[in-house]
């Protein structure tokens, strides 16, 4: 298996990881958060496809506003105080998202150092620094689960603003 094909089917586990954890949860918001991030793995698998068939142009990542809708959507949450009933116990499968995309992103900044072609390292250095934002992402969910009332407020997701 090569490195596309190994990455493609690591975004596919991904996605359906996050489908999987969407369709477990009562909460709207949540739920369209996992399937926003589901649908950012299927964009990468579909990349990963390209760059393993040769396919011209796959060097681009598109754009993501899942940063800005996500906090569009907690603040929402936010001011409706939504509490994630009965979410607490889902906070294990929060971090171990979080875990999956720290590992994907160290996989592709390896890749991205094995590389010679400077249009593919800059793609997987893109890819590694999306699964990162990805990761921060699910932090969020772990803080809005412990502390409602205090996520916002963290530094750390204002400094996501500008990712």
């Amino acid at each position: 298996m090569n490195v596309f094909e190994f990455a493609m089917q690591m975004e596919k586990d991904g996605e359906a990881f996050y489908r999987d954890l969407a369709e477990k949860t009562d909460n709207t918001g949540l739920r369209n958060i996992l399937t926003m991030i589901a649908d950012e793995e299927v964009k990468h698998y579909h990349i990963f496809k390209a760059l393993r068939d040769g396919t011209p142009g796959a060097e681009s990542l598109p754009a993501s506003d899942l940063v800005t809708d996500t906090l569009n959507i907690f603040q929402q949450m936010s001011d409706s105080g939504d509490k994630f009933p009965d979410e607490e116990g889902n906070k294990a499968h929060y971090q171990k998202a979080k875990e999956i995309e720290e590992q994907a992103a160290q996989f592709y900044t390896e890749k991205a150092n094995e590389t010679t072609d400077a249009g593919e390292k800059e793609l997987l250095l893109q890819i590694a620094e999306e699964e990162m934002r990805h990761a921060r992402l699910f932090q969020e969910f772990i803080d809005f689960v412990t502390a409602p009332d205090r996520w916002i407020e963290d530094a750390e997701w204002n400094n996501m603003r500008n990712d």
